[in-house]
């Protein structure tokens, strides 16, 4: 991990980003605070464009996304067009719908779903699917958890994952056996800490919390990923410092 691979997810934004105008001040904060990369999630609508533009202007890499599975259904080539105007690679689901998660067959039905798109977007457009967890997918469905489905149901080569190592550790994982269990399929990774708050977790900055972030930092060493994207869904100060937090940990165990 280097400092110029720590992205910031724009979902931690997510109120400061809802005009262009907005959007292109906290690119430039998030510059100011050192980071280098953004994960694009939850802005706008805004322009493509100007989003390119205001990355630019910033001195930030798109490295990612998060897009809405209508749009990777019923819109893909313009999807693709957006990822490539801004040099972005990794297209990612947010998480699974609804409809999908209470069976089995559910999972099995969206694997083939996904992967289809999946097969087309790196085929037709050289861009990489990565799939996003939440706690839910480690609910076990007939002595198997839907995570488990959907590592073993897809195409290793087409579908990827960005595993969010908070939503692991709530679901009852570890995040560090889940790195390596999709070694070779993470080329992003979602970083944010958990605490507890009166007997309840809570989402922390990195280094806040008391998940074991130096064995998760060697263990996506190990395993090559290449991005590190910092996240927190709810924070309990500031959200810019929130993200100042987490950069100045992660500098620190680079």
């Amino acid at each position: 991990m280097q400092a110029s691979t720590i992205a910031a997810q724009m979902y931690t934004l997510r109120d400061f980003t809802r005009t262009a105008e907005n959007l292109r001040a906290s690119f430039l904060k998030l510059r100011d605070i050192g980071y280098t990369a953004v994960q694009i999630s939850a802005i706008g609508p805004i322009d493509p464009h100007l989003v390119k533009q205001y990355a630019d202007e910033a001195g930030l890499v798109i490295c990612a996304t998060h897009v809405s599975w209508d749009r990777l259904v019923n819109d893909l080539d313009a999807l693709a067009a957006e990822h490539k105007l801004w040099n972005c690679n990794y297209i990612g689901l947010g998480g699974l719908p609804e409809e999908y998660r209470t069976s089995q067959e559910g999972y099995r039905s969206f694997a083939r779903k996904a992967s289809e798109i999946a097969h087309i977007l790196k085929e037709r457009h050289g861009l990489q699917f990565v799939y996003h967890n939440h706690d839910f997918e480690f609910e076990r469905l007939d002595g198997i958890t839907g995570l488990e489905l959907l590592l073993q149901e897809t195409d290793p080569d087409m579908f990827g994952f960005e595993l969010d190592l908070y939503w692991v550790q709530a679901g009852g994982g570890s995040p560090v056996d889940w790195i390596h269990k999709v070694n070779g399929r993470m080329q992003v990774v979602h970083f944010k800490d958990m605490a507890t708050i009166a007997r309840q977790p809570v989402f922390a900055e990195i280094g806040e919390g008391n998940m074991n972030y130096e064995a998760i930092i060697a263990a996506c060493r190990e395993t090559g990923v290449e991005w590190f994207v910092v996240e927190q869904d709810e924070c309990r100060r500031d959200p810019f410092e929130s993200l100042a937090i987490s950069l100045k940990y992660l500098h620190t165990h680079l």
